[in-house]
């Protein structure tokens, strides 16, 4: 004899809006436990096995039983987009850049600078994109290198440098600042 749904699971789907004719209705389908759900696998096919369940009460159940929602990538629907290692995207608006792109051209779609050439307040390389490619620190903003030098000269780490930059209020970098033109 088949299993059959627990108190618990027969109160879950009472509280999905499922009256006891649909559960018995489940169990005459050979629908007699939550494991069965994912053989239904999606709406059309519960609908089609139990004609009057309503669309969004069937999502409901099925998103329950599956643990997921029915839209979400876990169900197979997920699309894979697979990008060139080349591609390069706009660090404004995120459009993808043409083929022929180089660094320090404008963007195509907001017209400003798409990968900034920046200096590293670590190194002093120079170079696009959101880290050095010499020696791995994190830029900061071409305002606030000479901030970033001065921590660096006061034996703050270098990871710790953008971080504590971003955390600073403008009263603060206002003093520092202040530091940084007394050492001049």
């Amino acid at each position: 004899m088949a299993e059959a749904f627990t108190v618990l699971e027969t109160n879950i789907l009472k509280s999905k809006g499922l009256s006891d004719d649909q559960i018995a209705a489940f169990s005459n389908v050979g629908i007699n436990s939550r494991d069965d759900f994912k053989t239904v696998g999606d709406v059309a096919t519960l609908r089609g096995l139990i004609p009057d369940l309503e669309e969004g009460t069937a999502q409901t159940v099925l998103e329950w039983a599956l643990g997921h929602s029915l839209g979400s990538p876990t169900n197979g629907t997920a699309k894979v987009v697979v990008e060139s290692p080349d591609a390069v995207y706009c660090i404004h608006c995120g459009t993808k850049q043409p083929k022929d792109y180089e660094s320090g051209d404008l963007c195509i779609s907001c017209g400003k600078q798409a990968e900034p050439i920046l200096s590293c307040y670590w190194c002093g390389a120079s170079g696009p994109g959101r880290f050095c490619r010499n020696c791995g620190a994190q830029f900061v903003p071409m305002g606030e290198l000479d901030l970033a030098i001065h921590l660096k000269r006061e034996g703050i780490a270098k990871d710790q440098i953008p971080s504590r930059l971003a955390a600073m209020s403008e009263a603060e970098k206002e003093d520092l600042w202040g530091r940084v033109r007394r050492l001049r």
